[in-house]
């Protein structure tokens, strides 16, 4: 059975021609993405040192909304199904050297081209698997962190009293949002000092009131 040409790939394309880059440089990075989900391609694309990257990254873009707008494809369930670089017209020019040469300098050029198509069900479903499994972990690691802040109030607590709601209602939350940190045996790094600062005001002194001095008789108005 014959091998199915690069060019010959079935899905929608997106097309650039007579690019001012060298047709050797851009197949460089596509090779690196030839094959891959549209995301996973993005991400290489994304962190690639080489010049050629944004000008694939481009074209993907493009060949990804022509498969959305033209075929009705959904962008998440394609794959770069094919990518190839043709070299294209080179310009000639010169330079001048010494004692009266010229030496040629030629400007490639090179039309490049991307095909996405959507992924096979058996693949499709193991991509889906693994993009579910990030964002548990995601959201694992999210709610881990909120629970180590501790001493936080609740946004909703805080809206509540704000807007002069229940009191008894906000008392009972804020209970059961202790109990949950001490269940959990969360230290609140703060509580020494507030418990400090307590029994500070509660021994000291009571302020006592200035005497009223003005019915006391002064001493001017006894020797009078």
């Amino acid at each position: 059975m014959a091998r199915q040409r690069t060019n010959e790939a079935e899905g929608t394309r997106a097309i650039l021609r007579n690019t001012r880059t060298s047709a050797y440089k851009i197949r460089e990075v596509l090779d690196l993405v030839r094959g891959l989900p549209v995301g996973e391609a993005r991400d290489v694309l994304r962190f690639s040192e080489r010049d050629a990257a944004r000008l694939v990254m481009k074209l993907l873009d493009s060949a990804v909304a022509n498969a959305e707008n033209n075929d009705g494809m959904v962008g998440d369930e394609l794959f770069v199904a094919g990518c190839f670089a043709d070299e294209g017209r080179t310009y000639k020019t010169f330079r001048p050297r010494a004692r009266g040469r010229a030496g040629r300098l030629r400007k490639r050029t090179a039309h490049v081209t991307i095909i996405v198509s959507r992924l096979p069900e058996q693949r499709l479903s193991v991509v889906k698997a693994k993009q579910a499994r990030a964002a548990a972990e995601r959201r694992t690691r999210r709610v881990a962190a909120s629970q180590q802040a501790g001493g936080r109030r609740p946004r909703t607590d805080r809206a509540r009293r704000r807007r002069g709601g229940d009191p008894a209602a906000g008392a009972e939350e804020a209970q059961a949002v202790a109990e949950d940190i001490e269940a959990q045996g969360i230290v609140d790094q703060q509580a020494p000092s507030t418990a400090a600062a307590a029994e500070a005001d509660a021994e000291a002194p009571a302020p006592t009131e200035p005497a009223d001095t003005a019915d006391a008789p002064t001493a001017e108005d006894e020797e009078k």
